[in-house]
């Protein structure tokens, strides 16, 4: 079978693995305050060009969402998102779990309309009755989205200009950030991100490590004891030192940046082989995925030798999939999809 189903179906990039064998003998303290988590942070702090950034590893990313919510939040607030955003879609009530609403304004391409935030924020504090309301306490956003589009450095900046205006943090959901900042045609830089957001997060699960993402809290503007709330959510690993090692090679030589790019050079070769084909696009991403729209009986066909990802049902009988591609995505494997294609 050939798998595009999503980007973390590998394991791990190998310089990855190598180094947790090579080190892992050695003893060290928990919880994250061992050497390699401080060398991988100091490595972040450069590469975001932020010295003072608080930096926290967690495991994945529904548990990076929930925790950084829970700490940002009062009791009484909730987050703004899209309605196709990951928390309010694929996160199984996570957010709610933790007692905080996910509070949806329209989704395009899954981005965020500045002009649309900045009116619902407005009309919310022009509302006599808004102390019977769920205040907007945060933004969320996600980059790139989970349709696979991008945020240019203006939007970004408009949305910065917005949470500023209403004295609200706005956070961004990088799992796939890699594959955003390596896209061709992107005017956003890791420094942008860092220099925008109050909260973001470096995804490593879906790029190239075995699990993993690195909050970063650019600032400095880390909440009060946030480590107690990464432990209340059930986020805080005994032998943090495993996430430590991943992120530290990650960002050593700047792999992060070259498989990352490597993720980009194969969506674009996926992408070229449908093009030629005569497969229609559901929408336009310059990102790691793809989403085709393939008639029922060709996607029943396919499935037989190729995972790939249900999106949505586009009609009555054709549906939107979507095809990954990743770090270890092989060109050789892209070639034999055009074959049965």
């Amino acid at each position: 079978m050939l798998s595009f189903e999503n980007d973390y179906s590998e394991g791990a990039h190998e310089k990855i693995l190598q180094c947790l064998m090579e080190t892992n003998l050695e003893q060290e303290t928990g919880y994250g305050n061992d050497k390699f988590c401080e060398s991988a942070k100091e490595k972040i702090r450069i590469a975001c060009g932020h010295p003072e950034a608080h930096i926290q590893f967690l495991v994945g990313g529904t548990q990076t969402n929930s925790t950084v919510i829970a700490a940002m939040l009062q009791n009484y607030q909730g987050v703004v998102a899209t309605e196709e955003g990951h928390i309010a879609v694929h996160e199984s009530g996570a957010i709610e779990h933790s007692g905080h609403k996910v509070l949806t304004l329209p989704s395009h391409e899954a981005k965020m309309d500045p002009t649309e935030l900045e009116t619902y924020l407005a009309d919310f504090y022009g509302d006599g009755n808004m102390d019977h309301a769920v205040f907007p306490g945060m933004v969320y956003i996600s980059h790139p989205t989970e349709s696979g589009t991008l945020y240019t450095k203006a939007e970004l900046t408009e949305l910065r200009r917005i949470c500023d205006r209403f004295q609200i943090p706005l956070f961004l959901d990088g799992a796939r950030l890699g594959y955003g900042l390596m896209s061709k045609g992107t005017d956003v830089t890791l420094k942008d991100v860092a220099d925008l957001c109050d909260v973001f997060y470096i995804g490593g699960t879906k790029v190239g490590a075995l699990c993993g993402e690195a909050v970063v809290f650019p600032k400095g503007n880390v909440p009060p004891h946030f480590v107690t709330t990464v432990k209340q959510q059930g986020a805080l690993l005994a032998k943090g030192r495993l996430l430590g090692i991943q992120f530290d090679t990650l960002f050593t030589d700047d792999l992060y940046f070259k498989i990352s790019k490597h993720g980009i050079e194969m969506a674009e070769h996926l992408k070229n082989v449908f093009t030629e084909k005569g497969y229609r696009f559901y929408l336009d991403s310059p990102t790691n995925q793809q989403f085709i729209i393939l008639d029922n009986d060709t996607m029943a066909r396919l499935s037989k030798d190729v995972r790939f990802c249900f999106w949505c049902k586009y009609d009555d009988t054709h549906t939107v999939v979507r095809f990954a591609t990743s770090w270890a995505t092989l060109p050789e494997n892209i070639e034999k999809l055009k074959g049965l294609l």
